[in-house]
């Protein structure tokens, strides 16, 4: 099969994906889209929503679509680094053999990251980067696709850890997870309160999701959305020749390097689940909230006035 026809079969599998996490997942189009589109660029995702708005039942709902393996791990301030990785433990024969954490799986779901102190913290991103652990000297490989969604709750904030703007910059995409409208809620309680809960088919393989990973980045870009991206990375950078006085009043750093490679690709695999073969312009603009949002440290001008990421991400756009 040519990439022509790869990049066609990926299309078709995506919407067939979609349709089976629609049997169990009620709305949230948007979040599904940019889990999904992550996921085959080989991202991770940072969720932004309140609790009880179905996170853990969609990571589990895709990774059984999906036929990947899933964890659940949540933070709390006691959580200890090997709790995730793993540990040394003696064995019989008085040698110490190493135990995997809960992180050797194809998609883990962390939960309520910003719980826990930097030191287990910097365990997880350390894995999402570098797709292995390390312990006693030697390295541990993570499962092939490794995928990581983190969650935050956005209201209670005493207590807790933010990430530090350098491990935010690891995570592909930052979702904003909001509640469902009102038909979409009397779905939800029609769906979870009757009989049966309905269960998704699997579509798709390990092998079939790395052929697809594999297939994104060799999808072509021309110069034209090439030079735009870096426009647009270059313009949320505050004090720069050129750019906006909008920024320079409410921006402290802009995005780095990483935002324009995560561009690219979200682009990329936007432009394939929609049938092309290659990124547009307005590809980039669809994607630029969910890679930006993160990426943009605010001034305290911007945080008096309660003005968000979102609101600079429109005025560069």
């Amino acid at each position: 099969m040519d990439d022509k026809e790869l990049a066609i079969a990926f299309s078709e599998d995506v919407k067939i994906l979609k349709k089976e996490i629609a049997k169990v997942i009620v709305g949230q189009d948007e979040t599904v889209d940019g889990i999904i589109t992550s996921i085959f660029c080989n991202g991770h995702v940072l969720l932004i929503g309140v609790p009880g708005l179905a996170k853990t039942l969609l990571i589990n709902t895709l990774s059984t679509a999906l036929e990947l393996s899933f964890n659940r791990i949540q933070f709390t301030p006691d959580l200890m680094p090997g709790d995730i990785t793993g540990t040394e433990v003696l064995v019989q024969d008085r040698s110490f053999k190493f135990v995997k954490g809960s992180i050797f799986s194809n998609i883990i779901l962390a939960d309520e990251i910003n719980r826990t102190p930097p030191k287990t913290q910097a365990a997880l991103l350390e894995a999402m980067q570098e797709k292995n652990v390390t312990y006693g000297g030697q390295s541990y490989p993570l499962p092939d696709p490794f995928f990581v969604l983190a969650t935050q709750n956005p209201i209670e904030q005493e207590g807790t850890y933010p990430l530090p703007e350098a491990q935010l910059d690891r995570f592909m995409f930052n979702l904003i997870l909001d509640y469902p409208n009102f038909v979409e809620e009397l779905d939800i309680l029609k769906q979870t309160t009757g009989g049966k809960m309905a269960k998704p088919n699997k579509v798709l393989g390990v092998d079939k999701i790395i052929e697809y990973q594999n297939l994104v980045k060799r999808v072509p870009v021309t110069d034209h959305v090439y030079e735009y991206i870096v426009s647009l990375v270059h313009k949320t950078r505050p004090n720069r020749d050129g750019t906006h006085d909008y920024i320079n009043k409410y921006v402290t750093y802009g995005a780095g390097p990483r935002a324009g490679q995560n561009l690219v690709m979200a682009a990329k695999c936007l432009a394939l689940t929609k049938g092309k073969f290659s990124p547009d312009i307005i590809d980039v603009k669809e994607v630029a909230k969910n890679v930006l949002r993160h990426r943009l440290v605010r001034n305290y001008k911007a945080e008096a006035e309660e003005i968000t990421s979102d609101q600079i991400i429109e005025q560069i756009l």
